[in-house]
């Protein structure tokens, strides 16, 4: 029988001196521990660094880094230096996990090995509250790459709830430098376009296990405001326009919709509204090839859906 993957987890800290410690906690109490917990303060102004020495510089199980600051971005990438588990999952230092998060994705990594990305939902508390999810079950997202790279769509969750395969972190995060001023807030951009273009299988798994707080410092929570919209998707477009030459993308790409679309298992109709456009924009096929494959596509999501209804 084979062993079980193992667990790094990387907690980002910037100014989060009240909350870290929940966080770090909430990490140290998993019913299945982390192989590694690794600590990152990001040059942070407010006595974190002090904070965090004083109450884990002597805890074997924490690995304390304190660097100047250099973003979000930055500090997931010294953070992935020494990195050991098979999965590595992040944290933001405000947010904390319920005890069985690493039991509930590390079972479904154990059970499927051909996955390299899982996310969860994420329960909102503090200023406001709810649940975010990508679905109202589990899903197998199948592979991403091209819909990701037509659409920007956003197929991952905030920080706290991913997690992926150790060599698909590594890969995201393998950006030029001048990627570090550009995301030193909301990075998770990086992870969750970079594992879909680079081609990581993904899985939502929702868990209730997440705990993100909505207070008066978040950077991405405050950063979605209207304002802020045409900067947001333009530094997104930069970042997946990186990662698809990367993977030499072009339009002959485009023929492949349709084979990524029947990677996923049970897709939704919007998923199959999706792919349908993207298989008709001008690939290497003739107009009537891409008409049927784009009605395929679209049978194959109504089969789906009225196999999912007659389900008990």
């Amino acid at each position: 029988m084979k062993a079980g993957v193992s667990f790094s987890v990387i907690i980002t800290n910037y100014n989060y001196r009240d909350y870290v410690g929940v966080a770090v906690e909430s990490v140290l109490a998993q019913t299945r521990a982390a192989a590694q917990v690794i600590v990152m303060d990001d040059g942070s102004t407010d006595g974190s660094a002090a904070w965090l020495a004083e109450h884990y510089g002597d805890d074997p199980r924490v690995t304390l880094r304190c660097v100047s600051n250099g973003g979000q971005l930055s500090a997931f990438v010294k953070g992935m230096d020494g990195v050991t588990g098979d999965v590595v999952c992040f944290l933001d230092a405000d947010d904390h996990w319920g005890k069985d998060y690493l039991a509930r994705i590390g079972e479904l990594y154990d059970a499927r090995r051909d996955l390299d990305f899982v996310f969860t939902d994420v329960s909102l508390f503090g200023n406001e509250e709810g649940i975010i999810g990508y679905a109202d079950r589990a899903t197998d997202l199948g592979y991403t790459a091209i819909s990701t790279w037509v659409t920007a769509y956003w197929y991952g969750a905030a920080t706290s709830a991913l997690s992926m395969r150790r060599p698909w972190a590594q890969r995201a995060l393998d950006l030029p430098a001048a990627f570090l001023h550009s995301w030193r807030i909301s990075a998770d951009n990086c992870l969750v376009f970079g594992s879909s273009l680079l081609g990581a299988r993904k899985y939502f798994l929702p868990t209730g296990q997440v705990h993100y707080r909505v207070h008066g410092a978040n950077g991405w929570w405050h950063a979605r405001h209207r304002e802020n919209q045409f900067a947001n998707l333009f530094r997104s477009r930069s970042l997946i326009n990186h990662y698809a030459s990367q993977m030499h993308m072009d339009v002959h790409t485009l023929d492949l919709a349709k084979a990524e679309f029947r990677s996923k298992p049970a897709p939704g109709m919007d998923e199959a509204w999706r792919y349908a456009r993207i298989a008709l924009r001008r690939g290497s096929a003739g107009w009537p090839k891409r008409v049927e494959r784009a009605i395929s596509i679209l049978r194959h999501g109504l089969r789906q859906k009225r196999a999912a209804g007659a389900a008990p």
